[in-house]
């Protein structure tokens, strides 16, 4: 089992270096004129439609390699897409344009799927069953379905394979990280395995539908009863880790006017109630619908708002919702002091050294945006900014706050497309009053008072053991120091290669010279020339070293 995987993992690592290769993605030789090396014919094989590849920019041609990767790429480059302290903006942009869309797979393996989850016939469970697909992405597809009884249903099927190859290539993922390490951190990607680790559970998340079967029936829970809002019904008695039945909702996308007109509803009332709807997810409950695109927004025939797919969900803790809101109240209130300090509040470490030029740049974007009315405010344009000065300063912001400015700028646009008075702030600035208000609230206050209770008390239970343990180490001189030196990677790099190469022609001498002295003090013959055998061998290997330090170095762009 572990040999089959190590081929495996050979034999896609190959798949991946050659694709790195054709996006050009040796560093030194992109960068450098040694590019000029590469012979002209096989630069212009590389091609992507019809122009060779090292003619698009670096973040373009990282973006085509990860969608020639496969679905696992292309599933952490989306993800990163939403992590603009981790990336920068050009990559991201790239990252955005990604489409996870890919043939479906053939029905008789839906059926096979479908009939070894559930341990029956496909005709025991469905009276009906629509061989086409609703839609098709790189983890699943989704049919149209009935059910013995009459229920209309959707029926949500993993893509058959999909769980191995993610395996596969996050393992290589994991490898190239680790060993790149430091190259991703001068690049300006911090953190790089923390990034793989969280997508990791991401990925083992989606690829779990009992997962979103949870979303859901929470979802439901607390919406239960909202006379404008309905989360569709999840049928756990014939959902499995691999297939998700789903309550069929009927009615079309929010951005459907003419059908919404035709139905005689309120359009701009509708976009109303669709931003309150989510805002109170956000403010109210913390836990929100991570992407609602026009096509997860179904609008009924009676005005009712559904949500669909909830596979990508998000989770805000009451101090990050304070914190969030108070962003926001102080950008209105046309305060960069209060922005700054609760931009800082909300992050969970950030490399601000100078105080004074984040409040000047956030003062900048607060005169941008202040001058602004309806029809010019723009939602993806403030996130963007504020993405840019996070990933600036160094922020480590929970990465659901990203999720939440996405979504606000998708909703933006289709609150604009619908209705053109629509301005998301004057929606979003009661909330945040609401939630200053709540923040204190007695009833917060105590809280938060009780909380900093709990922990000094932990601490004062724990210090004295802490520092007893400390002096026990200290004494039985097991106390360890770690130190780590920040900055100094290339100079040790070029240490160890100036060492290796020394080593290497310390070698080459000993070999000449212990050569020598065996030819001259040996009367016996044997090679061509009567030179000894020890001697001529010791001679090859010399040469044959020395040939290939000469390679290495005329190859070295350190020179």
């Amino acid at each position: 089992m572990f040999f089959d995987q190590t081929i495996k993992n050979i034999k896609r690592a190959r798949e991946v270096i050659q694709i790195l290769m054709k996006y050009g993605f040796e560093e030194v030789v992109t960068n450098t004129s040694l590019q000029k090396l590469i012979p002209q014919k096989r630069r212009e094989s590389w091609t992507r439609q019809e122009q060779p590849v090292l003619e698009y920019s670096r973040w373009e041609r990282i973006r085509m390699a990860v969608e020639e990767l496969g679905p696992t790429f292309v599933k952490g480059a989306q993800v990163l897409s939403n992590r603009p302290d981790i990336l920068p903006e050009k990559l991201i942009e790239e990252f955005q344009k990604l489409q996870s869309d890919v043939p479906p797979f053939p029905f008789e393996q839906v059926q096979e799927i479908v009939e070894a989850e559930m341990g029956q016939k496909l005709t025991e469970i469905f009276e009906f069953f629509d061989q086409k697909t609703l839609g098709s992405a790189s983890i699943g597809q989704v049919h149209q379905a009935r059910l013995i009884g009459g229920k209309e249903v959707v029926v949500k099927i993993q893509r058959p394979g999909v769980d191995e190859i993610v395996e596969t290539d996050i393992s290589i993922i994991k490898t190239m990280v680790d060993r790149g390490e430091g190259f991703f951190e001068r690049k300006g990607i911090s953190n790089p395995m923390d990034v793989v680790v969280a997508f990791e559970k991401t990925m083992q998340k989606e690829l779990n539908y009992l997962t979103e079967a949870r979303n859901i029936i929470q979802f439901k829970n607390l919406f239960d009863g909202h006379p404008d809002f309905y989360v569709p019904k999840v049928y756990r008695d014939y959902s499995t880790g691999k297939i998700l039945v789903l309550e069929m909702v009927k009615g079309c996308k929010i951005t459907d006017v003419k059908q919404l007109k035709k139905w005689g509803l309120d359009i701009p009332e509708l976009a109303e109630k669709g931003i309150k709807i989510y805002l109170h997810q956000i403010f109210e409950h913390g836990f929100f619908h991570a992407d609602p695109h026009p096509g997860n927004i179904i609008i009924g025939k009676d005005g009712r708002l559904n949500l669909i797919d909830f596979g990508m969900v998000g989770r805000l803790m009451k101090k990050d919702r304070f914190a969030f809101a108070s962003v926001f109240i102080a950008m209105a209130q046309q305060n960069p002091v209060s922005m700054a300090n609760n931009l800082r509040q909300l992050a969970i470490e950030d490399e601000v050294s100078d105080e004074r030029a984040l409040q000047n740049d956030l003062n900048e974007i607060i005169q941008d945006f202040s001058m602004l009315d309806v029809k010019e405010s723009n939602m993806a344009i403030l996130t963007t900014r504020l993405q840019k000065l996070v990933y600036d300063y160094r922020m480590r912001v929970p990465g659901d706050v990203f999720l939440i400015l996405r979504a606000l700028a998708i909703l933006e646009g289709i609150g604009k497309t619908i209705h053109p008075n629509f301005n998301i702030s004057e929606f979003v600035k009661p909330f945040g009053q609401k939630m200053l208000k709540d923040q204190l609230s007695v009833e917060n206050a105590l809280e938060e008072i009780f909380s900093r209770g709990y922990n000094v008390g932990s601490f004062l239970d724990a210090f004295p053991v802490e520092i007893r343990d400390i002096l026990v180490k200290i004494r039985k001189g097991r106390l360890k120091l770690e130190i780590h030196h920040h900055g100094y990677e290339p100079l040790l790099e070029k240490i160890d290669f100036v060492i290796n190469r020394i080593s290497l022609t310390l070698i080459i001498a000993a070999l000449l010279i212990s050569s020598s002295i065996i030819m001259h003090s040996s009367s016996i013959g044997g090679a061509p020339g009567n030179i000894p055998w020890l001697s001529f061998i010791g001679f090859i290997l010399a040469g044959g070293i020395g040939v290939l330090l000469l390679i290495n170095i005329l190859r070295s762009d350190k020179y």
